[in-house]
């Protein structure tokens, strides 16, 4: 048997383009779906023509025309969306139901990857060192989340996307979730820290902030802000990223495909020296 024709929905978006490259890489027919709702935005639709040059092919479908999702689906035997339910971005995860309805309506569909993504992996954590409001790293202040001594999960977006393109045809992760905790990248921020520190060649100031007041915080925010700032408190002080054993509803991916060469933060941190 050939390997698994795949559609990316939501492709042009921030996982999407990386999942439709490693889909591509890995030798699976990919099909995109090309929505009309991208109207004028040129970005999207060099992107898109990109991925055909790629290799890709490009199947016109709405989310107002279910029959052309429909139609869609039945191109393909695996469906990953990738659509946006960020706090700070745009908020199209519901729509997902109405691809779970075409997909019961086609029939033939033998996997589908709701988007489950989870937080935003290194750039969200590792580029800025975990600080909010920037997507850099201090040179000079950094903020400590309690005691800096949490575990967290560190994994680059286009790795993420590789773990996920290898699971397609693997029975062993067949309705389970994967989890990405690559040994090298589960790291405390004070770890964090200290690599760029030592990147850098300098000693930062290290500003620490309670558990309390960092929920003092939230007060006068918007919601965008306290869903923020909520994220970070299950992360950083609760640890909710590394405080439990997965079971057998889960597999690791690193454990999964010892083959993948993940990259490392310590040099992913160089990029921003």
């Amino acid at each position: 048997m050939g390997k698994s024709k795949v559609l990316v929905v939501g492709g042009t978006g921030y996982m999407g383009r990386r999942i439709v490259k490693a889909s591509l890489a890995q030798g699976h027919p990919t099909y995109v779906l090309q929505r009309p709702e991208i109207g004028l935005d040129i970005d999207k639709l060099q992107m898109l023509l990109a991925f055909k040059k790629q290799g890709a092919y490009l199947v016109e479908g709405s989310f107002s025309d279910f029959q052309s999702l429909v139609d869609a689906v039945k191109l393909v035997d695996v469906v990953i969306c990738t659509m946006s339910g960020v706090h700070f971005r745009s908020h199209n995860i519901l729509l997902q139901l109405k691809l779970v309805k075409a997909i019961k309506e086609a029939g033939n569909i033998k996997r589908f990857f709701p988007s489950e993504f989870g937080l935003d992996p290194a750039r969200y954590f590792a580029g800025n060192l975990s600080q909010m409001g920037t997507l850099l790293p201090p040179r000079e202040k950094v903020l400590i989340y309690g005691d800096g001594n949490s575990k967290v999960t560190i994994v680059d977006e286009d790795d993420l996307a590789t773990y996920t393109i290898k699971t397609i045809d693997d029975p062993r992760t067949l309705n389970k979730t994967l989890y990405f905790r690559p040994p090298e990248n589960v790291l405390t921020q004070k770890q964090l820290v200290d690599m760029w520190e030592n990147l850098i060649g300098k000693k930062l100031e290290h500003i620490t902030i309670s558990q309390q007041d960092f929920l003092a915080s939230m007060k006068g925010m918007d919601y965008a802000g306290q869903v923020g700032v909520g994220h970070f408190y299950h992360i950083f002080y609760e640890g909710a990223l590394t405080n439990f054993e997965i079971g057998n509803e889960g597999e690791e991916a690193s454990k999964l495909y010892p083959e993948v060469k993940y990259t490392r933060m310590n040099e992913y941190l160089k990029i921003y020296a």
